[in-house]
């Protein structure tokens, strides 16, 4: 048969596809989350979340400090609340759990890590929800004092970047005037840019016990998935008001939204692969349905494809320990 074109002779060997793929991955460009608990324990295990747990202070800078010597050095810290209340008020607390853990993690090893932190008041309030809950809604304007004051606790604690997950108008302007007006001006913003209010978040929600009150949901703030040009309105927004870089949220069923704001913006567009997101490969590969380190490679490719310059992954840690990029 007389063929010009023979697209798989650039298919023929191993050499020839690493040569010619278009996408790369390492773990230069992987965020590796962790949930800090100010609870006297190492670590303490999270139903129905494979191998993920909350960490104890001395517990967590061990960790870290192997995930370091394996190569991973971009970190995502989540922190929670000790009694939580209407106000979510221990999520401005200097001695909370996650300054707590932020400080220690800088004492021990300076700026060698790059460490973000999560500026929400899901994990501190009784109803569970990101901001002030009145009148069975959540009040946006009340809520912004409350996370540009989180946001400089955990900028004076050592964050590099405060990553703002709640989806109230207007918070990345807040928080850059309240980080700005203290000084931080080298801290930047990671905006969870297109959150959407989505079904993937589950095993998240037992991490922090966070899940709305019974009746109620967070559709009134985090996006609704049948939208795709409203993630664009919200890219324009967050650069405007001084973001450094943007993420999709969850990512793998939104891979249309990131490249669409990959177009769109010359800030760097990350994506978060959440919890429901690494689950799913957790138990494909438990029931023998799949090969869990084939399996979340090809998803987190398929970010990258999209393109997402950076991913947070919980399988960052795994991938370093067991050299998934040797």
């Amino acid at each position: 048969m007389s063929l010009v074109e023979r697209p798989r002779r650039l298919r023929s060997s191993e050499a020839v596809r690493k040569l010619v793929a278009e996408v790369t991955l390492t773990l230069d460009q992987l965020i590796q989350p962790y949930f800090s608990t100010s609870k006297p324990v190492e670590s303490e295990p999270i139903a129905g979340f494979s191998n993920v747990c909350r960490w104890g202070n001395d517990a967590l800078v061990r960790r870290v400090e192997k995930d370091l010597e394996r190569g991973v050095r971009n970190f995502l810290l989540f922190g929670a609340a000790e009694a939580k209340d209407a106000s979510g008020s221990e999520s401005v607390f200097p001695d909370g759990a996650l300054p707590k853990a932020l400080r220690l993690l800088r004492k021990e090893f300076g700026s060698v890590p790059s460490i973000y932190t999560d500026v929400c008041l899901c994990p501190y309030t009784s109803h569970g929800h990101c901001g002030v809950w009145r009148n069975g809604q959540v009040d946006n304007d009340a809520t912004l004092a409350l996370l540009s004051q989180m946001a400089l606790v955990h900028a004076e604690a050592g964050a590099d970047f405060v990553a703002p997950s709640d989806m109230m108008d207007g918070r990345v302007g807040a928080i850059r005037a309240m980080l700005d007006g203290a000084g931080k001006h080298r801290v930047g913003i990671l905006a969870y840019t297109a959150k959407y209010a989505s079904h993937y978040y589950g095993p998240f929600r037992q991490a922090l016990d966070c899940a709305p009150e019974a009746g109620s949901d967070r559709r009134g703030y985090q996006m609704d998935f049948r939208n795709r040009r409203e993630a664009e309105r919200e890219g324009r927004l967050d650069a405007h008001e001084g973001a450094d870089m943007l993420m999709v949220k969850p990512a793998l069923a939104y891979l249309d939204i990131i490249s669409d704001l990959r177009k769109q913006s010359d800030l760097p567009v990350l994506a978060y692969s959440v919890s429901g997101e690494y689950q799913m490969v957790k138990l494909m590969a438990k029931e023998g349905l799949a090969d869990e380190r084939a399996l979340a490679l090809e998803n987190l490719f398929a970010i990258r494809r999209a393109g997402a310059s950076g991913i947070i992954t919980y399988f960052a840690s795994e991938a370093a320990e067991q050299g998934w990029f040797r």
